[in-house]
């Protein structure tokens, strides 16, 4: 009699070829309601305050013959937009830089104060209340009672 014929080896899974970038990026994207909540506000709704600020800030460093030194003086107020040339985008930059910058970092603020708040929010009022009576109460002496 002769051996049985061994019986062949499964063949290796198959490993799932890496994703690509533009996977990766979609799924970080999906991903973000995972973040608290500052940093969500500010990667959904404050992202086009901050470009536009940097749109505005490379512009003006361009125009402004690559001095960006020149371009944060004017955002700054340090320097009047009268007294640069091209004058319409440094006046754009200027109000971004006394409107949409001080508004931004008051709401970052804003909610950083709330939410510091809601942490340490107090006691229900029934809790309070039922707490006060307790110590309005005389209090007898031990032993004494019956």
């Amino acid at each position: 009699m002769s051996a049985p014929d061994p019986i062949p080896a499964p063949a290796p899974p198959s490993v799932p070829p890496p994703p690509s970038p533009g996977q990766r990026l979609r799924s970080r994207w999906a991903s973000r309601h995972a973040l608290g909540r500052l940093p969500y506000w500010v990667l959904t709704r404050a992202s086009w305050v901050l470009g536009l600020c940097a749109v505005l800030f490379g512009l003006n460093a361009i125009l402004l013959e690559g001095h960006a030194a020149q371009a944060y003086e004017v955002m700054v107020g340090i320097t009047s937009p009268a007294d640069v040339r091209p004058q319409w985008c440094a006046w754009l930059l200027s109000v971004v830089g006394w409107g949409a910058i001080p508004a931004f970092v008051g709401a970052m603020a804003g909610y950083l104060v709330t939410a510091q708040i809601h942490t340490h929010q107090a006691e229900p009022l029934e809790e309070v209340v039922r707490r006060l009576r307790e110590l309005s109460e005389p209090s007898t002496p031990p032993g004494a009672g019956s």
